[in-house]
């Protein structure tokens, strides 16, 4: 395919070789506009924004992702296959489903199940288990652990339903998964399949079993500890 893509209307070398990937488009401006220095915008198909610039000397690109593995799964796969990009690390919010977490709390996720047929393009002879790059899992556990945050690190669950009628979530629960979001295993997949490197790491943004949660403004600006994890192992 040539560039610029169906959905990426950037030149190549308008990337860095790391992405931060939020779902919301106005979280990547968030980030683009407070964290990263002479930041120029790249992308803006469909209003999927994508800016490239500096944090702390290093170059970097921030671009959603939109919602949804279908989504996550084009640009993902654009990026790591036609921009040469090497890491993509997903920053987005999630519903907690263990008892131990609260509002705010990250989530980095070691590997996420799924209920999607999104593997079956693969055509494996088996099941699938969608894992994190261990050495951005590292730097992330390493870098949450300077920094003192609060978070926990563990399967996650990446759900094709946002209301979703059957009520699974305490079956996952049962099962030791930490989280509940839309994404993440598309995302580990088309790394795996382009042997490139992803990890995601999540806010708390709401807790299934108590009925907390944050606003979407809250979701788009506040969740700043995230933001400022990513940055620091891009």
């Amino acid at each position: 395919m040539s560039i610029p893509t169906p959905h990426i209307n950037a030149k190549k070398e308008d990337f860095a070789k790391t992405v931060l990937m939020p779902g919301d488009p106005l979280r990547a401006k968030f980030i683009a506009e407070n964290f990263l220095t002479d930041a120029i915008l790249v992308n803006n198909v469909r209003g999927v924004q994508g800016y490239t610039g500096y944090y702390n000397g290093k170059r970097v690109s921030v671009m959603a992702s939109g919602m949804g593995m279908p989504s996550i799964g084009i640009y993902s796969y654009e990026l790591f296959n036609f921009y040469d990009v090497d890491n993509i690390i997903r920053i987005g919010s999630a519903g907690a489903i263990s008892t131990e977490l609260k509002l705010r709390d990250i989530v980095i996720a070691m590997s996420a199940s799924f209920n999607s047929i999104y593997a079956n393009q693969f055509d494996l002879p088996g099941t699938y288990a969608p894992t994190a790059s261990y050495s951005l899992l590292k730097k992330a556990v390493d870098e949450a652990e300077k920094q003192g945050l609060s978070y926990k690190v563990g399967n996650i669950l990446s759900n094709d339903l946002f209301y979703d009628d059957s009520m699974s979530t305490l079956k996952w629960q049962k099962m030791g998964v930490l989280a509940v979001e839309m994404e993440s295993a598309a995302l580990y997949m088309n790394a795996a399949r382009a042997g490139k490197n992803a990890l995601c790491i999540c806010t708390i943004s709401d807790c299934i079993f108590n009925d907390d949660s944050c606003t979407a403004e809250e979701r788009q600006n506040s969740f700043t500890d995230m933001m400022k994890l990513a940055l620091e192992i891009a």
